[in-house]
Formats: C-alpha cells, structure tokens, sequence
C-alpha cells in the first residue's frame, strides 16, 4: 500500500480511516461478532458489497485473517490478528471521547468506569478474552 505521508495519524487512517472499518473492528473485538452474516447484522445494516470490501481490505491490511469454520467448512470465520488486538487501546478512547462528548450514545456505564479506575487492567483483561477467542 502505497502511504499518504509519513504521519502515523494519517498511515492508521490508511489502515482504517473509512466509515465501516472500525465497526467491524468493534464488531470482531466487543460483541464476539465473526461470521459474515453475524457482521452483516450490526445496527448500522451494512450493504453487502461494502462489507466484503472492507473485510478483504482489512485482511490485507493483517488486521483480521479469515479461516474456515470449524464446525462448518463451507462457512468463513474472522478473528482479530495481533495488529487487530493491538487496536483495542484506540477503541476505548474513543468510546471514552464519546462518553464525554456524545453522552446520548449507548455508552456501557460500566465500560467508562472501568477505564477510569483501573484502564490498564481492563486493557490486559481484554485483550487475553481475544487471544482466547478459537
């Protein structure tokens, strides 16, 4: 991929700094979400043909990597790479962002407090959740 600048806030934009990228992403990290018919069926209703493209973007990109089902080998299943995980830090903030400018947001309560009292843990806790995760 061919990089806008040297910017490290524009090179994540590049990895992500589309609508629908970091949905998946929270999608994959915060709801347990990893077949394409259970990401098609977020609240924000993502057509077809955007969520094959940004799956296969973010894919290329190491973020996510697709693998056959293990319970049904004609289904695909995505996981968070490490690159994905490492996103994790990025989402709460901007969770807390919301939590402090956008308060009507479904914000879980418990979430923000968390991060404000113990943000590190929380963090450590999470991100062992996804490494776990089959």
């Amino acid at each position: 991929m061919t990089k806008r600048s040297d910017c490290p806030i524009s090179n994540v934009l590049d990895h992500v700094g589309d609508k629908w990228s970091l949905l998946i992403i929270r999608d994959l990290m915060f709801f347990g979400k990893h077949s394409y018919s259970e990401l098609q069926n977020s609240d924000e209703k993502m057509a077809t043909n955007i969520l094959s493209s940004r799956l296969e973007k973010l894919e290329k990109e190491g973020l996510i990597h697709k693998q056959k089902d293990e319970q049904d080998k004609r289904k695909k299943v995505y996981r968070l790479t490490e690159a994905g995980v490492d996103m994790l830090p990025i989402m709460l903030e901007m969770i807390m962002w919301s939590a402090k400018h956008a308060p009507e947001t479904n914000i879980p309560n418990q979430l923000v407090s968390r991060v404000h009292t113990d943000r590190a843990g929380l963090i450590q806790e999470l991100t062992e959740q996804l490494h776990q995760q089959p």
